[in-house]
């Protein structure tokens, strides 16, 4: 390959797809996506709804979307407990439900045996009526830009958009990762996309675009590296900051556990300072969509310089 494909690949980026996704998932006519909520007069839960439009735009773009089911339960809420981490465990006798982890994949042409993830958490928090709009819509709907620009690159290694879910329990993550481990697949590289672009309110009202690449292991931090080399060399324009995580974490450190230790989370503040975090406060008008847009112009520039064996 003689030419650069990655400035014409990142002016694709389309920010108003990714609002109208963004508020199609969060706010109308999707208010979350939860296992425990059916909206009335629809016969499937608001999550299934939420995959139901995932796969139709992947199928719009030429993919064939798999559909792994694992079993969880909702996590149950603890009034007494910080307002933002009110979660609680489920007890033995509550309901049980079949969330899906969705696959869209690419095969590589010249190293198949390769793979590239991006994963992101497509659920909001059973335990609370919020509607997730940073976390994790704004990954979701990264996610779904990346996999729609990706789908007409020719790829020499396979390239899988996984969509997760992880605000009910267990995490669905450590299924993706522990098969993929069992199947002996050769991930070279995990990029979590999870509330990109989300700051703290005075940075946010400062106009700051900042991404945070978290990761717990050196084969993690060299993707981070690479993060950064491409935002200055196509001059994305982020504040992009890299951190090391004290032990393995989000749906990242599923596969980090399982053996894959290239992997990081991409986030817009770390520690996480939203101050709407896991509240019904968390909301689509909030997402500073522009930051995302570009965190998700970077990933695309990291993935395509990754893939060109950079």
């Amino acid at each position: 390959m003689n030419s650069d494909p990655i400035p014409e690949l990142i002016g694709l980026v389309q920010p108003e797809e990714m609002r109208a996704n963004l508020f199609y998932l969060a706010k109308d006519p999707l208010p979350m996506r939860k296992l425990c909520l059916t909206l009335p007069g629809h016969e499937k839960c608001t999550l299934y709804e939420a995959d139901d439009y995932i796969q139709g735009k992947l199928e719009g773009w030429g993919y064939e979307v798999e559909k792994e089911g694992v079993q969880v339960q909702s996590y149950r809420r603890d009034i007494t407990k910080n307002p933002h981490h009110q979660y609680s465990k489920p007890e033995p006798d509550d309901p049980w439900y079949t969330a899906y982890n969705l696959y869209a994949k690419k095969v590589g042409t010249t190293k198949p045996e390769e793979i590239i993830v991006v994963i992101s958490h497509k659920d909001s928090q059973s335990w609370i009526d919020c509607p997730g709009a940073n976390d994790n819509a704004v990954g979701t709907v990264s996610n779904l830009e990346l996999a729609r620009i990706l789908s007409g690159y020719e790829s020499e290694r396979s390239l899988w958009f996984i969509w997760c879910n992880e605000e009910h329990t267990p995490w669905t993550s450590v299924t993706a990762a522990n098969n993929a481990k069992a199947r002996g697949d050769k991930v070279i590289a995990v990029f979590n996309m999870d509330s990109v672009g989300r700051k703290s309110e005075e940075d946010t009202a400062a106009g700051k675009k900042i991404n945070v690449s978290a990761f717990a292991a050196p084969e993690g931090e060299a993707l981070a590296d690479l993060l950064a080399e491409v935002n200055d060399a196509y001059g994305i324009g982020l504040d992009q900051r890299k951190a090391q995580r004290p032990q393995p974490g989000d749906d990242d450190g599923s596969y980090v556990k399982a053996g894959y230790p290239a992997a990081l989370i991409n986030l817009g503040s770390f520690p996480y300072a939203d101050p709407n975090y896991h509240l019904e406060t968390d909301t689509a008008e909030t997402v500073d969509i522009p930051n995302a847009a570009m965190t998700t112009q970077m990933v695309l520039a990291a993935i395509v310089k990754l893939d060109r064996g950079a």
